[in-house]
């Protein structure tokens, strides 16, 4: 799946600019601030202490995100299934511009993305490393907020402290999705074939 979505989605390089753009250029689409080595070094300029910065920025990173991705859509009346099947498309377009291996699960109460082999991987020996973790909680809300899916969010499990991946938690806020909704849990079969698509 990982690399028939990177053929369709037409994920290109602009060599002048070092701009990532999907699809043809006249369609606005350039992901400049969404790559992640810009992402990391803002991280770094932010500095520590900067939770709040952080979690903003990506808010508002993953909002933008959506807001190009589907202009002027109104997802007030879409139905959960709708949302799910969007949230893990965006997950995979995340994913194709370099934000490591992302996959959601969708529980009764909750989502969990998990996120392998992030930039995180690369920035273990830095100590602001931690704050990219920050960010992509934030982008991952924005995403979720501005489909009108309103959760509590936290990091579950993390690379930075030994643990084998990133995983955040976002707990819904008020509601419950339909058992049809619901993903089972994946065996480690099913997450060693994912890895080994990457």
């Amino acid at each position: 799946m990982y690399k028939r979505l990177k053929k369709d989605l037409n994920i290109n390089i602009e060599e002048k600019d070092g701009h990532l753009f999907l699809g043809e250029k006249k369609k606005d689409m350039r992901l400049v601030m969404l790559r992640p080595n810009e992402i990391m070094e803002f991280c770094e300029f932010t500095g520590s202490n900067a939770d709040d910065i952080l979690s903003w920025v990506g808010k508002t990173l993953g909002k933008g995100f959506m807001e190009q991705f589907f202009s002027h859509k109104d997802w007030s009346n879409e139905p959960m299934a709708v949302k799910k099947d969007v949230v893990l498309g965006t997950l995979e377009a995340l994913m194709l511009m370099g934000y490591g291996g992302i996959v959601g699960f969708f529980k009764k109460d909750h989502i969990l993305i998990n996120v392998y082999g992030s930039l995180a991987n690369e920035e273990k020996e830095n100590i602001m490393a931690k704050n990219l973790c920050l960010l992509n909680l934030g982008i991952f809300t924005g995403i979720l907020s501005l489909l009108g899916i309103e959760t509590d969010a936290e990091e579950i499990e993390c690379i930075l402290t030994g643990d084998e991946k990133c995983s955040f938690r976002f707990d819904f806020i008020g509601e419950e999705i339909d058992d049809g909704l619901v993903d089972p849990e994946p065996s480690e079969e099913t997450v060693s074939e994912f890895l080994a698509s990457l």
